[in-house]
């Protein structure tokens, strides 16, 4: 059984048509798990109305990220689930994408998958995973490294995000659930497929199977879109803040070699402090 756990807060009409394209797919072996950290636009009141087939699992209005995934991932564990997929709202699965991810999960022993990422609006590519320079404290993409032409099955890959990240049960039981205690927010994801590859899973794109997303809609992406004094501490310090240096830390000391660990920090804080104004 495959259950798809969707933290959500606020953005309604974002989650709304998440919900709908998942109604959509062509394959419907899955159930759907939303956690609403204490949303005030009307979503409890919609969910229970217009989607009774969807388990809604209240928050306390603090968890964030990586917290409200994890307690959507308990209850698909206690639930028996043998594959959990993490999803935010603000995507929208075409209607294959299901079935091309169980394909996919069913060509090899137990491994992880992520979503090949398009722009909703113009479907362009957005993003494929990566793999991380420790020393540089750089990311090389695998949209960079893999021509239109040849992006299509799975390549392997070292970190991804959790939109329409598929995860087999035999993770968790190996690796525990997302780090909430030391990322509660950003980079959980990437340090929870960087752990699962230091623990013997292998980690896949499968360009085979796509969402669509919304590039510029993340709170970090509105920091920089609106550049203040106060948006810059917000990008380096809020939990929201995409470039937050005691997350970055933490990630950092948690999956870098230790010989490489004082050059990824200097490079690592260098980037942070300097790139809000570059990009």
């Amino acid at each position: 059984m495959l259950c798809i756990v969707i933290p959500v807060f606020n953005r309604l009409a974002y989650t709304r048509a998440c919900l709908d394209s998942l109604r959509a797919q062509t394959e419907q072996s899955f159930r759907v798990i939303v956690v609403d950290d204490g949303s005030t636009d009307g979503t409890a009141e919609a969910l229970a109305t217009d989607y009774p087939e969807v388990t809604v699992l209240p928050g306390t209005g603090s968890l964030f990220w990586t917290a409200g995934v994890n307690l959507g991932l308990r209850h698909a564990l206690s639930q028996g689930a043998s594959w959990l997929m993490t999803m935010n709202n603000d995507v929208v699965a075409y209607p294959d994408f299901v079935a091309r991810m169980l394909e996919a999960a069913n060509s090899r022993p137990p491994a992880l998958y992520g979503a090949f990422e398009l722009d909703a609006r113009t479907r362009q590519p957005v993003y494929a995973g990566g793999w991380l320079n420790w020393r540089t404290g750089s990311f090389r993409r695998l949209l960079d490294d893999v021509p239109p032409a040849q992006r299509q099955g799975q390549w392997p890959t070292e970190c991804l995000p959790g939109r329409g990240l598929l995860i087999p049960r035999a993770v968790f039981e190996r690796i525990g659930l997302f780090a909430a205690d030391i990322l509660p927010h950003y980079y959980a994801d990437y340090d929870f497929t960087h752990q699962a590859r230091l623990a013997g899973f292998e980690v896949y794109l499968n360009f085979d199977a796509c969402l669509g997303t919304y590039p510029d809609e993340s709170g970090d992406q509105r920091n920089r879109d609106q550049r203040s004094l106060r948006n810059y501490y917000q990008h380096l310090f809020s939990i929201r803040g995409g470039a937050n240096l005691r997350d970055f830390t933490a990630f950092a000391r948690r999956n870098c070699p230790p010989r490489d660990l004082p050059l990824c920090l200097l490079t690592g804080y260098s980037r942070r402090l300097v790139g809000y104004f570059l990009k």
